[in-house]
């Protein structure tokens, strides 16, 4: 394993994250896919033998199981100082704006509430999981700041947000001595390539870590022609990122296919090879050991120029980011 520190921080974490979304109970919660504990704890064990010691995971996964799945493993296999945990929370519900819960208070609850499932005194990355439209920001990067000041978490970062939304956040924390934001888990992989028109570069010159999401495409860029899977089958919201789009998808993933054969190697190896070359680390998912053990490999495997141009085909804006930002896109060039 490979290891990159995390923008500006001090973190040190694996060129590979582990996505813990696919752990928690699926009786409850968004995803009925999900593995059960023991599963979970299995792929954990060996993704930290492979030498991962970066984990994500968020409050809102299965309830707060994916959270309590992951806390304990880890306590039960590695010391505290050896791995990197972040998790995340969501905007504000209608209950407490009606309430009068303030983005400040908003995020001490939910924090203090991650930190009971996950079993533990402080996380390494707390991470705003989407922009709140209906909280004002200064609130958020207040309520952020405290988390930080109390100990309960070293660093921030965010995720699911357009680059002036990130500058701006940063450039306020900046100007009011609050802490900013050191990563920014976006949507992007092979065929949604949206964060190069601004994110990256920004990121690339405020030295903020990417950490993007959805690096294999919900298992489209792992899987060949006709094969399936029980996400694939069930999960309805990668259906909505991907069903629209995937005509195109598909030239792109018959030269990941294409690029595999060649070098002897499994698809979610090109996939991740060529996002290695975009970003500090990106969150793979996993729900059977040979995900994690795949994800590993591809830290090694090295594209020439010529194939990671071959890979590049153009593709338009999908996702979460589409519907928020309630805009067309053309391609990406």
């Amino acid at each position: 394993m490979k290891y990159a520190n995390l923008g500006k921080s001090d973190l040190k974490v694996s060129r590979i994250c582990m996505g813990c979304m696919g752990f928690g109970n699926a009786a409850t919660g968004q995803h009925s896919w999900t593995v059960d504990e023991q599963t979970a704890r299995e792929i954990i064990k060996r993704g930290l033998d492979l030498g991962i010691n970066f984990f994500d995971t968020a409050i809102v996964y299965q309830n707060g199981t994916s959270e309590q799945f992951v806390g304990k493993a880890l306590r039960d296999f590695a010391k505290r100082d050896d791995y990197v945990i972040a998790t995340k929370f969501t905007p504000r519900i209608q209950e407490e704006i009606d309430g009068g819960v303030t983005g400040q208070r908003h995020i001490e609850n939910y924090l203090n509430q991650s930190l009971q499932n996950l079993g533990l005194d402080y996380v390494d990355l707390y991470i705003y999981h989407m922009w709140d439209y209906h909280t004002p920001m200064e609130e958020i990067m207040e309520g952020l700041h405290n988390a930080v000041k109390s100990g309960k978490a070293q660093y921030i970062g965010i995720s699911n947000c357009f680059a002036w939304q990130l500058a701006k956040a940063n450039f306020y924390a900046r100007e009011h001595g609050l802490t900013e934001f050191v990563s920014v888990q976006g949507h992007y992989n092979l065929i949604a390539r949206e964060e190069e028109r601004e994110m990256a570069p920004f990121c690339a010159d405020q030295n903020i870590a990417m950490t993007p999401y959805s690096a294999l495409a919900s298992g489209r860029l792992s899987r060949h022609p006709g094969e399936t899977s029980k996400r694939f089958e069930e999960d309805a919201y990668a259906r909505f990122k991907y069903d629209a789009t995937a005509d195109a998808d598909g030239k792109i993933i018959a030269r990941v296919e294409e690029l595999a054969e060649k070098h002897g190697v499994s698809m979610t190896e090109i996939s991740l090879a060529w996002l290695l070359t975009k970003v500090t680390s990106p969150v793979v998912g996993a729900t059977k050991l040979s995900h994690v053990e795949g994800a590993a490999k591809a830290v090694d495997l090295e594209l020439t120029a010529d194939e990671i141009g071959y890979l590049e085909v153009p593709h338009a804006l999908a996702g979460v980011m589409a519907q928020n930002g309630k805009q067309k896109a053309g391609n990406v060039v």
